[in-house]
């Protein structure tokens, strides 16, 4: 028995299915598991390494009937190089001032979060979250868990991250932004100071959490590069 192995929970569940929100048709079905216990860290740690993602205090993986299209993704930081693109992003947003603060929730996230999600995801499942609602998501964590923000030259918060550390990399749980900005292409930036902040920090990977191929909502992560996923031959850079 491996080190991973023998940290891993003795008990999974399994969610009820229900429609995907990705792939139209298509039936989502979750496993989960609860982070708890004084080896927490070294658990999600385990669990990362195994396709696992973080919500509140439960380590989830999508475990789909007759569906394998989530495929959990991270960037090799070390590697990645900035395109044409990235750059003109990173020159758009040279006035974007950077914060770590500690992962507690503020009513000027709230704010900014209510905004994007109005404006981005109104028809999704986290449309109707409340202040209370974004003080849970934010500070059920058991884990070592900050929040990056981003503000502009006048101080307005206008980008936020929810971020876990791995011994590995760093974990991107969510990322929100000002949508009245989209010519700056806040949710790129914040990826690539991501990447930049796992490497100063001598961490290899940045975990992007699932990428499906045909996925409209997805696709933004195969721009960054080297991404490598978990396959059934573990994790291989995708073409």
């Amino acid at each position: 028995m491996t080190t991973q192995t023998a940290r891993l929970p003795r008990f999974f569940y399994r969610m009820p299915p229900r429609p995907c929100p990705y792939l139209q048709g298509r039936t989502e079905q979750n496993i989960f598991t609860e982070l708890a216990g004084p080896s927490v860290s070294q658990l999600y740690d385990a669990l990362t390494q195994a396709g696992f993602r973080r919500s509140h205090n439960v380590a989830y993986r999508p475990s789909c009937p007759g569906c394998q299209a989530c495929v959990p993704v991270r960037v090799v930081t070390w590697q990645f190089e900035p395109g044409r693109s990235q750059l003109r992003v990173a020159r758009a947003n040279a006035d974007v001032s950077e914060c770590e603060v500690p992962g507690l929730a503020t009513p000027e996230q709230y704010a900014l979060f209510a905004r994007y999600l109005s404006a981005r995801h109104a028809d999704g499942e986290m449309a109707g979250m409340t202040y209370a609602d974004y003080v849970a998501m934010v500070e059920d964590s058991p884990l070592n868990t900050m929040i990056a923000e981003y503000r502009d030259r006048a101080g307005r918060l206008i980008g936020a991250c929810l971020v876990d550390r791995l011994h590995d990399g760093l974990s991107a749980v969510y990322s929100f932004f000002e949508p009245a900005q989209s010519e700056r292409s806040l949710g790129t930036y914040m990826i690539m100071r991501l990447i930049e902040r796992a490497r100063a920090a001598g961490l290899p990977y940045l975990y992007l959490g699932y990428w499906i191929a045909g996925s409209r909502k997805m696709a933004y992560k195969a721009n960054f590069r080297p991404l490598e996923g978990l396959t059934s031959r573990g994790w291989t850079v995708l073409p």
